[in-house]
């Protein structure tokens, strides 16, 4: 089961169309290496927002139609 994404801003929405443009369908592993290396340093925003784009990825790589349609 899918669950919707939030969000947050244009600026993460861009980040996960360039992962996904750069890195096809190792996108979601690249943004999980990052988050990764953001927690390694400690940094706790980085890394909730890395995952973030992570699962924006698979949402926009999903094709399935979910939720209302208008």
């Amino acid at each position: 089961m899918r669950h919707d994404v939030h969000f947050a801003d244009h600026a993460a929405l861009a980040e996960a169309a360039s992962l996904i443009e750069k890195f096809g369908d190792h996108a979601p592993s690249e943004a999980a290496r990052l988050a990764g290396e953001s927690r390694e340093v400690g940094n706790v925003i980085h890394f909730c927002r890395w995952r973030q784009i992570e699962r924006m990825i698979d949402m926009l790589r999903d094709e399935a139609v979910t939720g209302a349609v208008h």
